[in-house]
């Protein structure tokens, strides 16, 4: 199963950047989605009410979300497998695929410097607000752009290079539990009256799960800045100097590291829910950034998970090596 599986993962990152994710098939992270709303409305009324009621139930809430988003991959894969090792490979594959999301980040990305190309500062601010979890309703266009490529280099992480990095180890069934601790934070893991306390658990276990291939896909993403030309010297450095000026202990990896590579000014304060959010701000404004700049962050994207998927692929054929002489 162990080959298959990796034929599987090879073949999902193929599709990923063919035909990334389209609308007219449900996705699984949309059931997922689904699924904590039900649940959250269930446990509020079953347990919330008050402070430590609220962290309860939120707990309970993430273990019951992230053991069916593991069950149900699983038995779909054991029947397939029952079936037949290619079936498995297929269905496997397709997983894979549906678990990533490097195309649809870039797809959507592009519409919004689709619209700054067209100087359309309100379909440029719809485009974004579809991506970004902030008010986007009286951005400029550098601060449309600005979030478009904070949004590029962060997911370069959460999108792409850590659930290829739980796949890898893990198959599909572990890149599916990554997908449903990520979705969750990107819920309900939010730190305003609502979610403060029923979101601490889903926010601090998407630290948990991000804190290494938020760092692997910084280094990668450093790495292809040299070899496509970026600069990946300010790279380094502002990785370094920057990587922690984040709410965040994951995000800022690859957000200082983009922000070195293009030679801009990233972050800074953020508005959510009408609130005013205080974020240093990560890289030197060397320039002013540009809609150009969205097409240079998906650039790194690409040619990152390229990497990744090279380095992590190599690594899991070894051990496999290592395991079948074992």
């Amino acid at each position: 199963m162990y080959r298959y599986t990796t034929i599987a993962i090879i073949a999902g990152i193929i599709l990923d950047f063919i035909v990334g994710d389209p609308h007219s098939i449900p996705h699984p992270v949309c059931l997922i989605g689904r699924l904590v709303s039900g649940l959250e409305k269930w446990m509020r009324a079953c347990l919330g009410g008050t402070a430590r009621g609220d962290r309860l139930a939120g707990t309970f809430l993430w273990i019951l979300v992230t053991l069916i988003s593991g069950a149900v991959p699983a038995v779909i894969l054991y029947a397939a497998w029952r079936v037949h090792p290619y079936l498995y490979t297929l269905a496997a594959s397709v997983m894979c695929c549906q678990i990533m999301a490097t195309k649809s980040l870039k797809d959507e990305s592009m519409k919004v410097y689709g619209a700054l190309k067209r100087q359309d500062i309100f379909e440029a601010r719809y485009q974004v607000s579809r991506i970004v979890g902030r008010d986007t309703d009286r951005l400029d266009a550098d601060g449309v752009a600005r979030a478009a490529v904070e949004t590029v280099a962060e997911n370069t992480s959460d999108g792409s290079i850590a659930p290829l990095f739980y796949m890898m180890i893990g198959g599909p069934v572990l890149g599916f539990l990554y997908k449903a601790v990520n979705t969750m934070d990107s819920m309900i893991g939010y730190k305003n009256e609502r979610y403060l306390d029923f979101g601490k658990t889903a926010a601090k276990m998407d630290d948990i799960w991000n804190f290494i291939p938020s760092r692997l896909a910084a280094v990668f993403m450093t790495l292809v800045s040299f070899l496509m030309g970026f600069d990946a010297g300010n790279a380094w450095r502002i990785f370094l100097r920057d990587r922690k000026k984040s709410p965040s202990p994951n995000s800022a990896q690859t957000e200082s590291v983009c922000a070195g590579a293009l030679g801009v000014r990233l972050l800074g304060d953020t508005v959510y829910f009408g609130v005013v959010h205080r974020k240093e701000t990560v890289g030197d404004a060397r320039r002013n950034i540009e809609a150009e700049d969205i097409r240079r962050a998906n650039r790194l994207l690409y040619a990152t998970v390229v990497l990744a998927a090279v380095l992590m692929g190599g690594m899991r054929l070894l051990a496999g090596i290592w395991i079948g002489q074992r």
